[in-house]
């Protein structure tokens, strides 16, 4: 029956029962009614008591003032303090809105579980207007075109990993189970703008990348992946082929003291790969205190040809953070994380990881202001480091002629600062960061054989370069009744230099110190056309070469076996580039389409250079980098949302990049071919079961870069299966089999042993179980 009707029932006699109690003197007939309406009707009144949930801004953690919400007949406006009170209704769907955060909706489900968390985090509208497509990691009930992957039943040791569930994105794989490299339209590496919180990175201290940033990202304390495409968010960096933000959970202070915690662990059958995390926090109306770690141990796996591809891995994470109510309208955030991995087979690379520990250090500050215009302010500072490890030792080779090591350290520090502001009907965000990183490390060569026998030498792989970026940036939001416009700009000055060049280094190049001055912009235009929105969407985006582009001393790096040779006069790479994004929505189906197009200036490759000697007898020649004046690249991205009934629903996506190198008239390199994904969805028994069945279809891609000896891939075709039982409030439970006809494939984007020209093939049939606890 509907509680308010029932509701409705109960309080009329209630009504009477308080006007025969006034007018009658009988005792056991005031007793009775008391006792009648205690058994009946107090429960239903009980139950119409009021409920509070608190609006924050997920990005200053300020109160969302004056939201508005409908829930069926109950209607409502956010106070000051960013506080709703409603009353809790059954099956039905509260509405809300508000003009800086958009709208949105919470079902039944959704506003129980918002309602023990007692507040709920909003992120301004502003991301949405940008092309972007967000992962939600731990459950997230406020972005609607979020691809919801939660992480109690999916547990990744490595966030490139998932990644990977977006079609547009994927990954450059040197081991089968560790150190994915994301790669976004074809843009890849430094392209990349990857950050912890907007501000924070990683920078990786193997040559090679084994451990590129996004291995640093410890997945199960992570609240949501926001891929920001293009180079148009400029406030978190000079993103040429776009942002990958990684975005923490919240403080949460509670006005009782309470414990709360995860534990989740699970299995795959094929590699034997073992993983648990788990978390536990503390929270009063000042502190908020949080603990976590994660551990993830796996072997050699199967292909689908039943080939063993090396995979042995050990990784484990650990962490704390600290959130602090230092006033009414403040807030200090600490963490600390280390991070670390041992004995990793890299079947692609010429050694194995060996060792890696990465700590990672993070203070932000966080103020709100009652004030007309400012609003927020807030000033992080952050710190990582990184010591790698990597040698040959376990390599099975025959005959051995040499064993080497290398190891080598980064650090990567800096802070930023930023205010927001609101102008009338406009929003202004501006402010300044800094980043120092730099590296450091040496490549030892022990000679087993040959004339050389008994001697060893040593490589100067880093040379202690070091990159200083220090920027101010701005983003204006105008709004008129028709538009809304977004400007971004940003000014960077980039100094790079070797603390340590080598003496090959330096015959190559006279002059190794260099400053850049690097501007960047970007405008879009968003139309809302109910139930369609059009966004136009332009940039001009300037970078300085990295690390490796500048400073690498003659290390194989690339994709193929040639040693590499930074170059410090590179000149800066530039990208002009256009989206056009059309979105149709209704309450049960959602279509995104964003189609680019970009052309890029002095685009950073390499070129082989037979006037130089490699260090390696191994090495077919040297690579130097250098700029390619013209590159292009145009694609597109398709996603589909609908609810079909029945307690079905099914998501469609499609990505595609052609990309092509003007000067040498070929594609450019690792360029993944077309992708399509369908999952079909369902829920039932009140959203305790949850079966899902997926199909993946990748085509051939027949656009290599022979420049750099890449082969066809063949089209490949996979289907998962997986089912999620919640058998209560606190337990989950899930199950499944991904690569269900054991199909033997691999992507594009894998990297072949070394040695051969055998690619590194995927998991073939896997299956998996895993439980999640919380409380």
């Amino acid at each position: 029956m509907d509680l308010n009707v029932l509701y409705t029932m109960c309080t009329a006699p209630v009504r009477y029962y308080k006007y025969y109690q006034m007018k009658s003197q009988n005792i056991i007939l005031n007793l009775t009614l008391s006792l009648v309406f205690a058994i009946f009707c107090m429960p239903t009144i009980l139950a119409q008591e009021k409920t509070q949930v608190q609006l924050l801004d997920a990005t200053d953690l300020s109160p969302i003032e004056g939201a508005t919400f409908q829930y069926e007949k109950q209607t409502g406006i956010s106070d000051k303090d960013g506080i709703i009170t409603f009353t809790l209704l059954e099956n039905e769907v509260m509405t809300l809105s508000h003009i800086n955060y958009g709208s949105w909706q919470w079902d039944e489900n959704e506003l129980k579980s918002i309602i023990d968390q007692k507040v709920y985090y909003r992120e301004p509208s502003i991301v949405n207007l940008y092309p972007v497509t967000v992962i939600a990691v731990n459950p997230v009930k406020h972005i609607d075109d979020a691809i919801e992957i939660k992480y109690q039943e999916r547990m990744e040791h490595d966030a490139a990993a998932i990644l990977n569930q977006v079609p547009a994105l994927n990954s450059i794989r040197k081991s089968g189970n560790y150190g994915f490299d994301p790669v976004f339209r074809g843009f890849k590496y430094d392209q990349l703008n990857i950050v912890l919180n907007g501000a924070q990175s990683a920078t990786a201290a193997c040559p090679n990348r084994m451990d590129p940033p996004t291995s640093q990202m410890a997945p199960n304390m992570l609240e949501r992946i926001e891929i920001l495409k293009g180079p148009y968010a400029l406030r978190y960096g000079s993103s040429v082929g776009g942002t990958i933000n990684f975005v923490t959970n919240k403080n949460q202070f509670t006005q009782e003291q309470e414990v709360h915690g995860r534990l989740s662990s699970a299995y795959q059958s094929n590699g034997d790969v073992l993983s648990s995390e788990g978390h536990v926090g503390l929270s009063t109306h000042k502190t908020a205190i949080n603990i976590f770690g994660a551990w993830a141990q796996g072997n050699d796996y199967k292909a689908g040809n039943d080939q063993t591809i090396p995979a042995n891995f050990e990784r484990g994470s650990f962490g704390t953070s600290l959130g602090f109510k230092v006033a009414a309208n403040q807030q200090l955030s600490l963490s600390a994380t280390y991070n670390f991995a041992r004995d990793v087979d890299f079947a692609a690379l010429p050694m194995d990881l060996r060792s890696d520990d990465t700590w990672m250090f993070n203070a932000r500050h966080d103020m709100t202001f009652s004030k007309e215009k400012l609003k927020s302010w807030n000033t992080t500072l952050y710190g990582s480091f990184v010591d790698h490890v990597m040698d040959n030792l376990s390599k099975n080779l025959n005959p051995r002629m040499m064993n080497a090591s290398t190891d080598a350290k980064t650090y990567n520090y800096g802070g930023r600062t930023e205010g927001y502001w609101i102008l009338g009907n406009d929003k202004l965000y501006s402010g300044a960061d800094m980043r120092i990183e730099g590296a450091q490390g040496e490549r030892t060569r022990e000679f087993l054989m040959g004339p050389m026998a008994g001697n060893t030498a040593f490589d100067n792989v880093w040379q202690k370069a070091q990159i200083s970026k220090a920027a101010i940036f701005g983003e204006y939001h105008l709004n008129s009744k028709a538009f809304h416009y977004v400007l971004s700009a940003r000014l960077e000055l980039n100094h790079a230099k070797a603390k340590d060049p080598s003496n090959e280094f330096e015959q190559v190049y006279s002059e190794i110190d260099n400053t850049q001055f690097n501007p960047s912009i970007s405008v879009g235009v968003v139309k809302k056309l109910n139930p369609i929105e059009l966004g136009l969407w332009l940039g001009r985006v300037q970078r300085s070469g990295g690390l490796t582009e500048r400073f690498i001393n003659f290390f194989p790096v690339g994709q193929d076996p040639y040693e590499l040779v930074g170059n410090p006069e590179l000149k800066p790479e530039v990208n002009n580039q256009m989206d056009v994004t059309f979105q149709w929505g209704t309450k049960k189906s959602v279509i995104n389409l964003d189609v680019f197009i970009s052309y890029m200036q002095n685009y950073i490759s390499s070129f082989i250079d037979p006037a130089l000697t490699p260090r390696l007898p191994s090495s077919p020649g040297v690579r130097r980098y250098a700029n390619i004046d013209d590159a292009f690249k145009t694609g597109f991205e398709i996603n589909w949302t609908q609810e079909l009934g029945f307690g079905l629903h099914h998501q469609l996506g499609i990505a595609y990049t052609y990309a092509e190198d003007l000067e040498r008239n070929e594609p450019l390199p690792e360029i993944a071919p077309l992708d399509f994904r369908y999952a079909l969805k369902g829920s039932y028994f009140n959203g305790k079961l949850h079966p899902e069945a997926s199909f993946r279809q990748v085509l051939r891609q027949h656009r290599i870069s022979e420049e750099f000896g890449e082969t066809e891939t063949p089209a490949f075709s996979l289907v998962d299966v997986k089912v999620q039982y919640k058998a209560s409030k606190s337990l989950r439970l899930e199950a499944g089999v991904t690569n269900v006809f054991d199909q033997a494939y691999y992507e594009h984007l894998n990297r072949s042993v070394t040695g051969t020209n055998t690619p590194i093939y995927d998991p073939g049939r896997n299956f998996f179980v895993s439980v999640n606890f919380t409380f």
